[in-house]
């Protein structure tokens, strides 16, 4: 998916690394950036990934160092991604060529998907601001993609997972605040906060979102447990994926800013889908979340097939109990956390067993 770019994992932890002051592994990573990161690739890259996890990890790096090199190498990878742009709508396609520079088509067929084009400005409003080129902040934002969303006819305010990059229509009716849609959600509010309060289009769009998730998704279990629905052409399916829990953090972090007699609602909101997201890991054998969970047939926020039930290293639901955890110092999201790390290192240190003498282990 990265068309031939290559020490995705190097870049997408120089932040991490320097945070956490492992300066000899940050200083051999820097200088693979230096000597081995090569932008002369020929293969077909998703605009998303390299965008989040290549430019993004190059601008968090630059930002806490001041290294010239990881300026310039987002600035040049970021070029290399404008062909994506180049549609009828300025809705880019979800696949880049890096060879001919031109356009490939996303996964859906013709369609392009809304947290892919949706989870953009962040760093391109960023590669404007280091570059002085405001080529990627037209693409990115007003001129281009929330031009179009703006325009567009969405079915009870919500907003569809996908998007004809041709005609500027939506390809079917499927919502979710999960795996498709997240990430836009996630850069409205971010977007907001990180133009030091200015950005007013992002802000309107987030809370209005938020407002019609509310009205047609969220939904309360029989047991109590408050869950964001998916929603096919009117249709619910009861269940959320890992991918959704991030929105208990989301809707914490956006509180602050909303309108005052909302503000403690979505703080009580935010808290209720972090307990429901909490109940997957509790509910499970091993005490890590399944990748869905549904609630039905007296079934609530557990994994019903097979295909569902397992666990890829997803930070949504650590990451919300971060976000409550600042916002709150109720000390139930340290100590959820520490069940989550409590459960995965059970699991290693069986199998580390296991490989020593399988004999033993049961």
């Amino acid at each position: 998916m990265f068309g031939g770019l290559s020490g995705a994992t190097v870049i997408d932890s120089l932040d991490t690394l320097y945070l956490m002051e492992l300066k000899e592994e940050f200083q051999e990573a820097k200088a693979w950036v230096e000597e081995s990161f090569h932008l002369n690739v020929s293969g077909e890259a998703s605009l998303f990934e390299v965008n989040i996890r290549y430019i993004g990890g190059l601008l968090s790096a630059f930002y806490l160092t001041g290294e010239e090199v990881f300026r310039i190498k987002a600035i040049r990878l970021g070029e290399k991604l404008l062909p994506a742009f180049n549609t009828p709508t300025g809705i880019p396609k979800g696949v880049v060529s890096f060879k001919s520079g031109s356009w490939g088509w996303a996964t859906a067929g013709s369609s392009s998907i809304l947290a892919e084009f949706g989870s953009l400005h962040l760093e391109f409003l960023h590669l404007t601001e280091l570059s002085g080129n405001q080529v990627f902040a037209e693409k990115a934002t007003v001129r281009n993609i929330r031009k179009v969303l703006r325009k567009i006819e969405k079915p009870f305010g919500l907003y569809p997972n996908f998007l004809s990059p041709v005609s500027g229509n939506w390809v079917q009716h499927h919502v979710s605040v999960g795996g498709l849609g997240d990430s836009f959600y996630e850069y409205l509010i971010k977007s907001w906060l990180m133009s030091g309060k200015t950005d007013m289009e992002a802000k309107n769009m987030y809370y209005e979102a938020l407002e019609a998730i509310e009205t047609y998704l969220l939904n309360v279990s029989p047991g109590g447990l408050t869950y964001i629905a998916e929603w096919r052409g009117g249709i619910l399916d009861h269940k959320m994926g890992h991918l959704a829990c991030f929105s208990g953090g989301m809707i914490a972090l956006g509180a602050e800013d909303a309108k005052e007699e909302k503000r403690a609602h979505y703080r009580e909101l935010a808290a209720q889908i972090t307990k429901t997201c909490h109940e997957s890991y509790a509910r499970s054998d091993t005490k890590l979340g399944p990748e869905a969970f549904w609630f039905n047939s007296g079934r609530e926020a557990v994994a019903t097939q097979l295909s569902e039930s397992y666990y890829i290293l997803r930070p949504e639901v650590v990451e919300s109990y971060m976000y409550l955890w600042r916002q709150t110092h109720d000390p139930i999201y340290r100590e959820w956390g520490w069940e989550g790390q409590g459960g995965l290192g059970e699991i290693l240190s069986d199998r580390s067993r296991f490989l020593r003498d399988p004999g033993r282990v049961q």
